[in-house]
């Protein structure tokens, strides 16, 4: 199954949904880091003032590159969110993601109304 992603944005929460399946190559990725770069233009609120919602379960068990190229671009600090939720199922997949997010401030869901719970949460 190619890979395919899509970013839908609402302004008036600062808030980039993002839904991603199948398996990435590594042009993937970059075209993803682009398409994303975009995206996070297009909010319109300060850098780092965003929240983001990315349900990843249609995501396929990803070859190691990509898992690396994946938690580089995780930690890139010019699109870090305020708040990270992705929506994952029970599997190997939610591993590697786990592995990805190593090192950042980030929570994984298994259905998106609990992930929106925890990102529109006054914060502490």
């Amino acid at each position: 199954m190619n890979a395919t992603y899509s970013f839908e944005i609402d302004r008036a929460r600062s808030l980039v949904r993002i839904t991603m399946s199948g398996l990435f190559t590594l042009a993937d990725v970059d075209g993803f880091v682009r398409d994303r770069r975009e995206a996070h233009a297009a909010l319109g609120c300060a850098p780092n003032r965003h929240l983001t919602l990315n349900d990843v379960t249609g995501m396929k068990i990803q070859h190691q590159e990509v898992v690396t190229a994946f938690r580089e671009m995780l930690a890139a600090p010019e699109y870090r969110s305020r708040r990270l939720a992705f929506v994952a199922g029970p599997t190997l997949a939610k591993s590697q993601l786990m592995r990805a997010l190593s090192g950042r401030d980030a929570r994984c869901f298994e259905d998106v109304a609990s992930a929106e719970r925890w990102l529109f949460a006054p914060e502490a």
